[in-house]
């Protein structure tokens, strides 16, 4: 019975992760793209319809009917809208791009999408759930996480992290490469890693320590493809 009831438990937890981020590291992590927004972008007033979280997951079919976003709340969508207005020229042309080849490309609904996307793959990683991640990464990201999370298992380690909260959210850049539209991210946020060994015995970090980390992720899509989903196709930890 112990069995059934935790394999429910695992069952339920991914299908989370593949309702947010759609089929969502320690201080060297070298995301949640997401499906974008239809329509014309809200002004962000109390009054109107709110900006939604995009999700991570295939078109709605007859056996499985779309569900529901995060909305966007107001506040949030100005400070989005704050960040895209305050990244590079060369960013904010580049979201332009990618919007003129897919209409319904909307950067505050993706930026939005990207902070839940993180703190889920962080989640992801931590408990080593390589099935969870492997839709959301490029085979070569996707290697690796993979092989971090092998070595932590070889070990017999295991992974706390805690993610106190997004302090910092940067857009670096956007493109369209090819048929691909491009967005690059810079998260600062502060975390709590803790790795214990076989016996619980802490062997990295503490409990009770706070880390600044920054992560940079780039995010690509096919522009033209019927999956709305992006990947993860590159991470940095810049000094």
């Amino acid at each position: 019975m112990d069995l059934i009831i935790f394999a429910a438990i695992a069952v339920f937890l991914g299908w989370k992760l593949y309702t947010v981020l759609g089929r969502r590291t320690g201080n060297e992590r070298s995301v949640d793209p997401f499906v974008t927004k239809p329509g014309p972008a809200p002004t962000g007033t109390p009054n109107e319809a709110p900006a939604r979280a995009p999700r991570l997951e295939a078109p709605a079919s007859e056996d499985q009917p779309a569900r529901e976003e995060r909305p966007v709340l107001p506040r949030e969508q100005r400070q989005l809208e704050a960040i895209i207005a305050q990244a590079p020229e060369s960013a904010r042309k580049g979201l332009e791009a990618i919007r003129a080849a897919d209409p319904d490309f909307d950067g505050v609904s993706f930026l939005a999408g990207a902070k839940i996307a993180f703190d889920m793959i962080l989640t992801a990683f931590a408990a080593g759930d390589a099935n969870a991640l492997k839709p959301l990464l490029a085979p070569e990201v996707m290697q690796q996480f993979g092989s971090a999370i092998t070595e932590r298992q070889r070990r017999k380690e295991t992974l706390k992290t805690t993610l106190v909260g997004i302090i910092g959210l940067e857009l670096l850049d956007a493109e369209m490469k090819g048929p691909d539209a491009r967005v690059k991210v810079k998260f600062t946020s502060q975390q709590v890693n803790v790795t214990q060994d076989s016996e619980g015995r802490i062997v990295d970090g503490h409990p009770n320590e706070v880390a600044t980390i920054t992560d940079v992720w780039t995010f690509s899509r096919p522009v033209t493809a019927r999956d709305p989903n992006w990947v993860l196709i590159g991470t940095e930890s810049p000094n």
